[in-house]
This record gives C-alpha cells, sequence and structure tokens, in this order.
C-alpha cells in the first residue's frame, strides 16, 4: 500500500488543531445562521421548509458560502502557537470576518442597491435579487479573505490593515456598479438598471453576478502585487486602490473584447437588456469570471 500511495504524515497536535478550528468553523456558522433570521425576523427553517422560498435560500446559502470563504482564510493560521492562542485567534479573525461580511452586505443593500428593498424582495421570492445579493456577498467574502492571507500575524496592525482594505475596495465595487447603471441607462432610454433587477430581470442579475464575482476575484490577485506593510496604514490603502482599479479596468477590457469576438455580429446588449436572454448573460457570466481566474493564474493567484 506505501508503494501506491504516499502520503503526509499527520501529527495529532496538528489533527487536535484541526478539530478545533473546525469545531469554532461550525460554531460561527451556527451565529452567522442566527444572526440572518434575527436581522430579518424571518425563520430560516420556515422560509425553506414550509414556504419554499427558493430566494431566501439563495440568499442563505450566499451568506455561509462566503463565511467559508473567509474562515478558510483563518483555519490554521495560528498552528503551533499553542491551543488557547489558537482558539482565540480563530475566534477573533472568525469574529472580524462575520462582522465585515455583514457590513459588506449592509453596505451593498444601503449604498450600492439603495433603489431596491433587499429584504422585502427576497421575502416576495425574487430571484434576480437574491442572486445579486448571493454574489456581493461572495464577492466582499472572496476580497476579504485574500486580504487576510496578504497580512501577516493577528496583532492590530493586521486588523487595522484588513479592515481599510476592505472598505477600500467596497468603495470600488460602488463605483464599478454606479459605471453600469449609468451604461444602463444610456443603452435604454434612461431606464433604471436596480428597477429591471426589482421588475425580475434574471439576466440581467446573471450578468452582474458575473460582474460581481469577477471583479471581486480579479481585484483579489493585488495581493500578489502589493507588499505588506504592518505600520504602513496609508501606502496600504493606496496600494489596493491603485492596484484594484488598474485589474478592474483591465478585466473590464478584457471581458468587452471577449464578448465582441465570441458574439461576433450580435447585439449582446441589447439581448440581455431587452431580450432578457439567460443564455447571453450566462456566457457573460463566465467570461467575468473566467477571465479573472486566467489573469490571477498569471499573476500567481
Amino acid at each position: 500500500m506505501e508503494a501506491l500511495v504516499k502520503l503526509v504524515p499527520l501529527t495529532q497536535e496538528l489533527l487536535i488543531y484541526l478539530a478545533m478550528d473546525v469545531a469554532i468553523a461550525l460554531v460561527l456558522l451556527m451565529i452567522m445562521k442566527w444572526l440572518t433570521g434575527a436581522f430579518r425576523k424571518f425563520s430560516v427553517t420556515e422560509e425553506l421548509g414550509v414556504k419554499d422560498n427558493f430566494a431566501f435560500g439563495i440568499s442563505i446559502a450566499g451568506g455561509m458560502l462566503s463565511l467559508c470563504i473567509v474562515l478558510s482564510s483563518v483555519v490554521g493560521r495560528h498552528i503551533g502557537m499553542g491551543y488557547k492562542e489558537a482558539a482565540i485567534g480563530m475566534v477573533t479573525f472568525g469574529i472580524v470576518g462575520i462582522i465585515l461580511v455583514k457590513f459588506g452586505r449592509f453596505a451593498h443593500d444601503k449604498l450600492v442597491l439603495n433603489k431596491v428593498d433587499t429584504h422585502a424582495m427576497i421575502a416576495e421570492r425574487s430571484v434576480s435579487v437574491a442572486l445579486v445579493d448571493a454574489a456581493s456577498l461572495v464577492a466582499s467574502a472572496i476580497v476579504l479573505r485574500n486580504i487576510m492571507v496578504w497580512v501577516d500575524g493577528s496583532d492590530m496592525n493586521a486588523i487595522i490593515a484588513i479592515v481599510t482594505g476592505f472598505t477600500v475596495v467596497l468603495t470600488m465595487l460602488l463605483v464599478m456598479t454606479r459605471i453600469l447603471e449609468f451604461r444602463y441607462a444610456r443603452d435604454n432610454q434612461n431606464d433604471s438598471f436596480q428597477g429591471a433587477l426589482e421588475k425580475g430581470q434574471l439576466a440581467l442579475a446573471i450578468e452582474h453576478t458575473g460582474n460581481l464575482l469577477g471583479t471581486a476575484m480579479i481585484v483579489s490577485a493585488a495581493k500578489n502585487l502589493l507588499i505588506y506593510n504592518p505600520s504602513g496604514y496609508v501606502s496600504n490603502i493606496t496600494g489596493w486602490l491603485i492596484v484594484s482599479v488598474g485589474l478592474a479596468i483591465a478585466l473590464h477590457i478584457l471581458v468587452l473584447a471577449s464578448k465582441k469576438i465570441i458574439l461576433f455580429g450580435m447585439n449582446f446588449r441589447q439581448e440581455v437588456d431587452q431580450q432578457h436572454n439567460v443564455g447571453v448573460a450566462a456566457l457573460g457570466f463566465t467570461l467575468s469570471i473566467g477571465n479573472a481566474m486566467i489573469i490571477n493564474g498569471v499573476l500567481g493567484g
């Protein structure tokens, strides 16, 4: 058997750290579930099991996945530091992750999609709004995870770098959405991008979901280009801002060029915006994420 499979030896100490981190992660996931029900004043079990609210399920799934993504950057971070220190570090960074993910959702609801009552629309089973809501959470978590991986240590400097870097990137996502809204209004007789989502425009929601996730992935590649400076608060912020904007613009240009080549002869904007072509939107979704993955691979992400 040893000739067929060569396994890395797992020490008892490593298994204890693993069990402890997994247990804490499960507790944090339960807290996330409880907070979701508390803030929305809905019973998660009733919405999913009794009312069969698919939109609510999509939103909940996005929240759970976002927390798992964040926790993946924390698990194993404190191995070798002692069980007590590792537990404290896991709990601290886990709570910081929950708070920032919740802040990201709040910012998306109140600032990005400020004209849409996200909670009400999800309660009314709006799958399009639920998709964008889940994507915003996952996108925030992707960025947050990579910033957590980027910083060194678990001190206050690391937490400050995580919070400020995350805030800068959220601001950039807001600006990106406003630019998309301007483009949509220009091409659709001044119609409202948020209004279209509220009306259930599924194709637009799918395409925008790809934009959010692709942007988050490409922005996360900044960690491979920036050097973390524990006391360089200003340089950390400006570094993430400048590199993030540059990478986001590069992705947008690459995706647009890809659409023009692959969908040559087709008015893909009309197909998505006016004819609600889910197939074309799905292709746009794939190109956004796929191109972001390629650039991440080139940059060593």
